[in-house]
């Protein structure tokens, strides 16, 4: 950590964060190395690989890797892995969604990135590429990803903007994995350019079949947050829906029509304001969420403000990995901080030019709402 980002960390989070974070992450993790939502509930493999982040970022690369190596043992034969697990078992048998299955690599990725355990990225080399060539099987002619196949394997014929923005991102990636391990998968570089564009100008292939999702403020943020969107489109992006979602000295909303605003999201958003150069206002945004922590290091998943009443009352692992995650962001604690505050120009300049000019650390003037 370099001087000025220590001076940053006294106001961003308070003594003793990433240890207290750490132990309740730790704390809920199970012997196999699974992760759930908290003890008793299910796992999903996209919070499971979310709160393993936030491990990595802590210092616990042991438990992290324990969790990287659970989803390697628990991976179907054609690569994806079932919604949800429990106790050991598979909990939910219904789909298999391409978000999730694509997350491992980021968290691949961000793990080597801090650690620089190559013996790490060799184990789970196989287990990134399976889940890589999964999902673009499931990729269309017009770009965007089939966002689930059903219990039968089946693909599941629509796409979600948020959950095609985070398999943007992993695909990076995956891409960046590949290049590190001296591996050529162009094939994967050519999807993900294909699934930006579709994201970037063809919103028609999005939520065909059922009702608009454009009411959760992931999709909003999203595109940001994983780099389709960069410079002076993603602070456009960010600027129009602002009022709709931003609850003033509290936080994100999940939903705009509800009045409900989530630390998880709230998290993400820091970190999306922090790609589009808006970082005064992303440091507002983040050291207000600490309200939130329990004195057992957990965080609360959201708060009802009109009944002034914490809901549901349930202290979730990847909302404490997601406030690790902004912390790293905000205060570069990790060699990983800015896996989502920019695009990494290893990739090839032909396939993401618009993402290169990125604005890390800008501040716009006035933009400290």
């Amino acid at each position: 950590m370099t001087e000025s980002a220590a001076a940053q960390t006294v106001s961003l989070f308070p003594d003793h964060f990433l240890r207290t974070s750490a132990d309740y992450i730790l704390s809920q993790q199970q012997p196999d190395g699974m992760i759930p939502w908290f003890l008793g509930h299910h796992a999903d493999p996209w919070d499971h690989v979310e709160a393993a982040m936030g491990l990595s970022i802590a210092g616990e690369w042991g438990a992290a890797e324990r969790a990287y190596h659970w989803l390697a043992d628990n991976q179907l034969e054609d690569g994806s892995w079932w919604a949800a697990y429990k106790d050991g078992a598979v909990h939910n048998r219904e789909r298999r969604e391409t978000n999730f299955v694509a997350y491992v690599a980021t968290g691949v990725w961000q793990h080597y990135l801090i650690s620089s355990n190559r013996v790490f990225l060799d184990a789970l080399w196989p287990t990134v590429e399976a889940a890589i060539e999964f999902v673009l099987r499931l990729q269309t002619e017009e770009g965007e990803i089939h966002w689930a196949v059903d219990g039968d394997g089946a693909p599941m014929k629509d796409a979600l903007v948020t959950g095609c923005s985070s398999v943007y991102k992993s695909l990076e990636c995956a891409v960046l994995i590949a290049q590190a391990l001296g591996k050529a998968r162009p094939a994967w570089q050519q999807g993900r350019r294909r699934l930006g564009e579709a994201l970037r100008s063809k919103p028609y292939r999005f939520d065909r079949t059922w009702e608009s999702k454009a009411r959760f403020s992931m999709d909003w943020f999203y595109p940001v947050l994983t780099g389709v969107f960069n410079g002076s489109e993603a602070r456009a992006r960010l600027g129009a829906r602002w009022d709709e979602f931003m609850v003033a000295g509290l936080g994100c909303r999940c939903v705009s029509d509800e009045p409900w605003v989530t630390v998880a999201e709230s998290c993400e958003l820091t970190m999306a304001l922090v790609a589009a150069g808006e970082k005064k206002r992303a440091a507002k945004l983040y050291r207000g969420l600490h309200r939130w922590a329990d004195s057992d290091g957990g965080y609360w998943t959201g708060y009802v403000y009109p009944d002034q009443a914490i809901w549901p009352e349930e202290k979730t692992t990847w909302t404490v990995g997601a406030m690790l995650l902004a912390a790293d962001a905000l205060a570069d604690l990790t060699p990983a901080s800015t896996l989502f505050t920019s695009v990494s120009q290893a990739l090839e300049p032909a396939q993401d030019a618009e993402g290169i000019h990125h604005l890390h650390g800008f501040e716009l003037a006035g933009g400290q709402g």
